[in-house]
């Protein structure tokens, strides 16, 4: 649909709401006017509209419409513009949530920061497109918002928002990447509606309205150890430095780290057999647990590690099988994170 490669401009009054859709997702902004002497709604290509006007100094525009022949004069300070749009009648329409569609309301910091923990944790699967995606999981005790590869795992879960009727819906990477970079890390509400096929996202500066990935989530709590009694407690930087000084040293096919814990001390090492390379790198910590070879696929701690805002990081395991819990030392106000990674088998 050619149309889906322009923005939608409707006047009403003196304000311009602006939609832009890919069909499955619709996000819309408005402005205030300085001046409009009619309504009307047309259609401008995007490219066309972003590329003439990124170069423009801060400064007022002009725009001119014919709506007979859709001619567009963009008038700024020093030059013009004259090129044609199209008629928004074309443009698709997108569905209203009714008044039964569930509603939970999450301020913009804590909704932001809670997207960039959880984002990086999807998966991209054909088999299982539930896991692709981001699972919000409201119930009586919390909103949980909880994504997974299979491999790792990242749960944030705010106990100020409850509801006494559970609901869940699974909202696709794409609108999830929009409203992380779109959201102001404020204190400005965000309201979330939702029904069984959609979702919008109402914030200050627009909406989002999005189709959400159908079916059933896996069971994420049956995969989180609630027992692992060896607890280990680090200097994040710390840790994520050594892992990423030792990683080029792991063989490329598995990118395996082995961590050695024993009573305040931590080896971090990694090795390639067919290339004779290796590294290790010795670091203090506290450790209060068996002594204890694990191992990690390397990129996956880093990735972990990159997501926690904390100075320090607690692991909590059981044994080199199980998965090993990653939390912060000092969780965000209101929230409880989780992460977890599932450990590779060690070549000894």
């Amino acid at each position: 649909m050619p149309i889906l490669d322009c923005f939608l401009f409707n006047v009403q009054g003196n304000t311009l709401t602006i939609t832009a859709s890919d069909n499955e997702n619709v996000m819309t902004a408005q402005a205030l006017l300085g001046e409009s002497d009619s309504d009307g709604v047309f259609a401008i290509n995007n490219r066309m509209i972003l590329d003439a006007v990124r170069e423009l100094p801060e400064q007022p525009l002009t725009l001119d419409v014919d709506m007979d022949s859709y001619a567009i004069k963009v008038v700024y300070q020093n030059g013009i513009y004259n090129f044609t749009g199209l008629s928004g009648e074309e443009f698709p329409s997108f569905e209203i949530l009714d008044d039964n569609a569930h509603a939970v309301t999450i301020d913009s910091k804590t909704f932001s920061g809670d997207i960039s923990r959880t984002i990086f944790a999807t998966a991209n699967e054909e088999l299982r497109p539930v896991m692709n995606g981001l699972y919000f999981d409201l119930n009586s005790e919390s909103l949980s918002i909880v994504a997974s590869d299979g491999h790792k795992l990242v749960r944030t879960r705010n106990a100020n928002i409850t509801s006494e009727e559970p609901s869940s819906f699974i909202l696709p990477k794409k609108p999830a990447l929009l409203l992380k970079n779109t959201l102001h890390k404020n204190d400005d509400d965000v309201v979330i509606r939702f029904n069984e096929r959609n979702a919008s996202f109402m914030f200050t500066d627009g909406t989002l309205t999005c189709r959400l990935i159908e079916g059933r989530y896996p069971n994420y709590n049956s995969v989180i150890p609630q027992n692992n009694p060896n607890q280990l407690t680090i200097e994040k930087a710390a840790l994520l430095g050594a892992i990423k000084r030792v990683l080029p040293f792991a063989s490329d096919s598995s990118l395996l780290i082995r961590l050695h814990m024993e009573q305040d001390k931590l080896i971090v090492s990694s090795e390639d057999i067919d290339f004779s390379t290796s590294a290790k790198e010795e670091l203090v910590c506290s450790y209060d647990g068996n002594t204890m070879d694990i191992g990690f696929k390397g990129t996956s701690l880093v990735e972990i590690l990159s997501n926690l805002d904390t100075q320090n990081v607690i692991l909590k395991l059981a044994d080199p099988s199980r998965p090993c819990l990653v939390i912060p030392a000092d969780q965000p106000e209101g929230e409880d994170v989780l992460m977890l990674i599932m450990p590779m088998l060690l070549n000894d």
